[in-house]
């Protein structure tokens, strides 16, 4: 068995102003993002006016006149509050945001609407017309190391000096991708790079992620005697620092899954208590995009797995708003629907224990099946009988005639480990008898 090794968190960047100082920065940088969500807010029906596409021409002018700003002012101004968590999508509703309300006055939840806005630079700032999708892909997977270049320079560099920077980490993800560019000219746009082009296109895409950057705060843009150099903001120095926490809080993964699949993670997190799983949840999906770890989550929960699906909803619970329309869109699969409901109360404010209410009496019946298959796969015979005065019904005979109406496909096998570890004699035996009746198709 090898030890991990575990590397101590990075001090702030020196200079690195004070907390209170970051959130008026960040206030700033969100300023008409807000202003714009508050809007909205009070102007009943105009939040869906403003982001469902032609219709939104009326709403933008109203908008307008009423902030003093421009329609395209407008536009960009509820895209960052969408990004930073000002307003959330609820199916064809928009909300004000946790964060909108708690704006004034919590520091917290102002850097992190800033820096999930900084997270999503990509989408703010248009990509140039004609690029090949892999090679914008292959440029935002490269930034980061361009930002840890500016961090350590602790002060301007040079706009050649992050190109060249760029390219290097360019080539190393197409060979660690064992990609090997074709030589000779492209056919169309010779100055943008393709997924098998060269990395001739490269300036216009650095421009790009720079102007982006620059858009969301992170770092200025200024001319020079020898030329343009970019500069991380205080903020950006922070965010950086940010990201580079997070990565040895992956490293310090407590129970050595970080590595893992989800699948493995979770298997490996089914004996932890709430507590260090939440941790191990943290540190597994600081090691990964968060779209592609909520991607592979869900996979797992759509398994047979009663147990992994219900611990996937738990490490769900610890991404939070980016997991939103993923769990939103599982509502329709009647497996996950109910853990996706329950995740959404709780998300949108539910007290875990009242968050039940959200399901019809099928759906808690069919979940109360999925959790005890959990139970009887994994867990000991009184947990299975412990987990029976959880149902709703209330009664024996009125739980298994919901349980025999669900149609769960575990609900035989169910049945039979709860006659089975049930002490009362003639409770069993009605228990069999209703399993033997889903078997064969009897009533």
């Amino acid at each position: 068995m090898t030890t991990r090794r575990t590397r101590p968190a990075p001090r702030p960047p020196e200079g690195t102003p004070p907390r209170a100082e970051l959130a008026r920065q960040a206030r700033h940088v969100l300023a008409d993002a807000v202003r714009i969500a508050r809007w909205a807010a009070v102007e009943r029906g105009a939040e869906a006016a403003l982001r469902t596409g032609p219709g939104p021409v009326t709403a933008q002018e109203r908008a307008a006149a009423a902030l003093d700003l421009t329609p395209g002012q407008i536009s960009a101004g509820w895209d960052r509050a969408r990004l930073a968590g000002l307003v959330e999508l609820h199916g064809d509703t928009a909300r004000p945001g946790w964060r909108l309300h708690a704006w004034d006055r919590d520091d917290s939840a102002v850097l992190r609407g800033w820096v999930a806005l900084f997270d999503a630079w990509s989408l703010v700032h248009p990509a140039p017309e004609g690029v090949a999708p892999s090679a914008v892909a292959e440029v935002v997977e490269a930034v980061p190391q361009v930002l840890s270049l500016l961090q350590l320079s602790q002060g301007p560099v040079l706009v050649p000096a992050l190109l060249d920077l760029l390219g290097q980490r360019v080539e190393e993800l197409r060979e660690e991708r064992c990609e090997v560019p074709v030589a000779g000219p492209a056919p169309e746009a010779p100055d943008v790079p393709g997924p098998d082009h060269g990395t001739d296109g490269l300036p216009a895409l650095l421009d790009w992620a720079l102007e982006g950057l620059a858009a969301v705060g992170a770092l200025t843009l200024d001319p020079g005697a020898e030329g343009r150099h970019a500069t991380l903001t205080p903020l950006g120095n922070w965010a950086v620092w940010v990201k580079l926490e997070q990565i040895c809080v992956a490293a310090q993964s407590p129970a050595g899954n970080i590595e893992q699949s989800a699948e493995d993670m979770l298997r490996g997190c089914a004996r932890l208590t709430p507590g260090p799983a939440r941790a191990e949840y943290r540190a597994w999906l600081a090691a990964r995009t968060l779209s592609s770890a909520v991607a592979e989550l869900l996979a797992v929960a759509r398994g047979e797995d009663a147990l992994l699906r219900g611990l996937a909803f738990e490490a769900l619970r610890v991404v939070g708003a980016p997991a939103e329309a993923e769990v939103r869109a599982t509502v329709a699969e009647p497996p996950l629907r109910p853990y996706a409901l329950l995740w959404l109360a709780e998300y949108e404010g539910a007290d875990p224990d009242d968050a039940q209410e959200v399901l019809t009496r099928e759906e808690a019946t069919w979940l109360w099946v999925d959790t005890a298959a959990a139970v009887a796969d994994h867990g000991e015979s009184a947990l299975l009988v412990r987990h029976l005065e959880s149902a709703v019904q209330g009664t024996v005979p009125a739980l298994l005639d919901e349980v025999r109406a669900v149609g769960h496909p575990r609900t035989v096998q169910v049945l039979v480990a709860l006659a089975a570890a049930h002490p009362d004699p003639a409770l069993a035996k009605a228990v069999r008898r209703a399993a033997f009746q889903v078997h064969t198709g009897g009533s």
